[in-house]
């Protein structure tokens, strides 16, 4: 029963074991005494940094390219809202101009019947 229980728990540690070792990610290469076994860890955490590097500036471009994609989508729809306003503000000006007309108009009729009182 002892050594059922035993190899249990044993099998058990070596399977955490080798999960962890499937884990990518920086390790502490100072704790190994052979130069091999450090260079080896050392490229690892080497490849590690640059793949983690490469996949972040990959993403950041993705996001620099959506911005601008937006960017220019904005400055279309500022363009097409300032040719609106220049539209109203002629339409405004044309109606400004025609209403001072027909105020002249008036006056000008007023005037004309008005005789002289020497006769």
């Amino acid at each position: 029963m002892r050594i059922v229980m035993a190899a249990s728990v044993l099998a058990m540690c070596v399977c955490s074991a080798v999960h962890a070792q499937d884990i990518p990610g920086i390790e502490i290469c100072t704790a190994e005494k052979a130069m091999d076994r450090r260079t080896s860890c050392l490229q690892s955490n080497i490849d590690f940094l640059q793949k983690t590097i490469t996949k972040q500036s990959l993403d950041q471009q993705q996001k620099l390219d959506a911005a601008n994609r937006q960017i220019q989508a904005l400055r279309a729809a500022l363009i097409a809202q300032q040719s609106a306003i220049d539209e109203l503000k002629a339409a405004q000006a044309k109606l400004v101009d025609e209403l001072k007309k027909k105020a002249d108009a008036p006056a000008a009729k007023d005037a004309a019947p008005a005789k002289p009182a020497g006769k």
